[in-house]
């Protein structure tokens, strides 16, 4: 089972209880009570402070177990909290890091203390008058449905998928769904969506780790494309909107290796295509050799 539990105002850990060997074992992940910045976490602050200032719509955060999905959502929600008077519900499986409440209201619910499932908790949600409501995971129909449905009525909605990039978070998205769904389903996600942020994360040699970031922004164009599922169309306007604050994973590998903060070797390791990365930090280093 997952749970979390706080000592004092020390530390804050969320835990993996098992048993193996008929002994009880437990996983332990230490989470910081301090709630990171987004400046803190070396991501696009520019661009997902605008995001986060959506007033309504879906913003998905996708990557592996691991990828720092949910202090990227902390980050948000923190901003949120510091500058607009809104209700901010979160629902989570389990709480990880505490809310308090500043400009705004935080309602934290954790799954199987304070509503019995993520589907449950959205149904419920719609009659506690929130204005911002942040969900663990969209793991069944049922969820994706109601979180679908909640931005669609005017309310700002983030979600988490464990999905590697955007292409694959809308057809993940689709795919939950049955055949006869689907066309609707692809319908309703192009019209909700703002951005979906993938991220994974890698080593740094100065010390703890960077999040490479890819970013779709559903402009009119990408809306289009979603709707008559044309996958490579929507990763050319990915690649080519950096206008509207979109990037690749690539391009946020290199502009770590531009800003020192890391190496060849480590931005590599990362790439989605690494032979592509290459020539782009080739092309830096000829920009920098001395003329």
């Amino acid at each position: 089972c997952d749970f979390s539990f706080q000592a004092g105002e020390v530390a804050r850990f969320r835990v993996n209880a098992y048993r193996q060997r008929q002994k009880l074992c437990l996983a332990v992940r230490y989470i910081s009570t301090q709630i990171p910045t987004l400046q803190d976490l070396h991501l696009p602050v520019a661009t997902l402070k605008k995001i986060a200032d959506n007033n309504r719509g879906l913003v998905l955060v996708t990557g592996i177990t691991g990828a720092g999905k949910s202090s990227t959502l902390a980050a948000m929600m923190d901003y949120v909290n510091d500058n607009r008077s809104e209700h901010i519900l979160t629902i989570e499986d389990p709480i990880e890091f505490v809310h308090k409440d500043k400009k705004a209201v935080v309602s934290q619910r954790e799954i199987g203390e304070d509503t019995q499932s993520y589907a449950d908790g959205l149904k419920m949600a719609m009659r506690q008058d929130p204005d911002i409501i942040l969900i663990g995971e969209m793991r069944d129909p049922e969820t994706t449905s109601a979180a679908i449905t909640a931005a669609l009525t005017g309310h700002l909605v983030f979600a988490t998928l464990h999905t590697i990039d955007a292409i694959q978070t809308i057809s993940r998205v689709v795919d939950l769904y049955p055949p006869h769904q689907q066309q609707l389903v692809r319908l309703q996600l192009a019209e909700c969506l703002k951005a979906i942020i993938s991220q994974r994360l890698l080593a740094s040699s100065k010390g703890g780790r960077l999040p490479a970031v890819e970013i779709l922004i559903n402009t009119p164009h990408v809306r289009k494309q979603i709707e008559d599922n044309k996958a490579q169309e929507i990763l050319q306007a990915l690649t080519k909107g950096q206008f509207y604050g979109m990037q690749t994973f690539n391009q946020s590998l290199v502009k770590f290796f531009r800003d020192g903060l890391a190496t060849e070797a480590e931005v590599l390791a990362a790439a989605s295509s690494p032979d592509d990365l290459k020539l782009a930090l080739r092309g830096i280093e000829q920009e920098i050799k001395p003329t």
